[in-house]
């Protein structure tokens, strides 16, 4: 099962933006125009207190120079990960393109503020999904989880607006590294990081604040 990557359209130091964000922002667009299915879509790594490693894919709900944000019950293993050990791992796996951005990155939430406007723009159904699923825990069968969601409906069948669960909310990764891999012929990929060098202001350009290099890693 090997596909040789032959479209060799290489990444170069010069190609570059002057920024991570900015790069992701052409990378990002450059996969929507390319028609790929929910170019948000992202492979979340967590630890648990024992560097006990697990992974899932987890959409993408906005980004800016500070960082990218996720949505999640923070009851679930991901959320309780997060809170024991405040680190992550975020890979967008754009396999039609021979692309991938991969990002590791310290875990912050994010004001209550924000989680209750995104909470707000969601499907009904979603709302009540929130409310209804002890995410992450045993369940004895589909119809035990459906009896919850038909519960929660009827709880809150005469409410125009559903509040956000306490237990739910928004967690930002603030990148320490930011990596561009494009594929290339031959196995030999192009990698280019850009890595905070110190705990300067987010999104800094090499060479600006000094708080971010750029570095070409062997494939």
């Amino acid at each position: 099962m090997r596909n040789e990557y032959a479209a060799d359209l290489g990444l170069t130091e010069a190609d570059l933006a002057a920024d991570w964000h900015t790069q992701f922002d052409r990378w990002f667009a450059d996969a929507v125009a390319f028609g790929l299915p929910e170019v948000n879509a992202m492979v979340v790594g967590t630890a648990d207190a024992d560097g006990r490693p697990s992974g899932r894919t987890v959409l993408l709900k906005g980004y800016d120079p500070g960082g990218f944000v996720f949505f999640t019950n923070h009851l679930s293993r991901k959320g309780v990960e997060a809170s024991a050990n405040p680190y992550a791992s975020l890979v967008f796996p754009w396999f039609p393109m021979q692309r991938q951005v991969v990002v590791a990155g310290r875990i912050t939430p994010v004001d209550r503020s924000v989680t209750e406007a995104y909470f707000a723009s969601r499907p009904r159904g979603s709302q009540l999904g929130a409310w209804a699923s002890p995410q992450s825990q045993v369940v004895p069968d589909r119809a035990a989880l459906q009896e919850r969601y038909r519960e929660v409906a009827e709880r809150f069948v005469d409410e125009a607006v559903i509040p956000t669960p306490p237990n739910w909310g928004g967690l930002r990764v603030r990148p320490d590294s930011v990596e561009f891999w494009q594929g290339r012929a031959g196995r030999l990929h192009d990698r280019l990081r850009f890595r905070r060098t110190d705990d300067g202001p987010p999104g800094g350009a090499p060479g600006g604040d000094g708080s971010w290099i750029v570095e070409r890693l062997a494939p």
